[in-house]
């Protein structure tokens, strides 16, 4: 299987930062946990966009990303509670 490369935009590290900070290991574990297998148990396509947008549940909170299978990268874009996730 391929190996992704994961990036987590200035956005996504941002609202990271901003996190509980009991929460932050969990969830940057699983973003880095991408690059073995992005479409991981349990993540779903959000609809209504124009291109493919992900999400990964880690408890309360979600982050969500887009997968580009050509080459082989993983783009996380944002981070949150899961009440605010989805306006972004």
């Amino acid at each position: 299987m391929k190996k992704y490369q994961v990036i987590i935009s200035k956005i996504a590290t941002k609202e990271l930062r901003d996190l509980p900070k009991e929460i932050i290991p969990s969830i940057y574990e699983k973003m880095l946990s991408l690059s073995d297998n992005p479409r991981p148990a349990g993540c779903k396509k959000l609809a209504g966009n124009k291109e493919a947008i992900w999400r990964v549940r880690v408890g309360d909170y979600r982050f969500t990303y887009s997968i580009d299978d050509v080459i082989c990268i993983v783009d996380v874009r944002h981070v949150g509670h899961r009440k605010d996730i989805y306006f972004k």
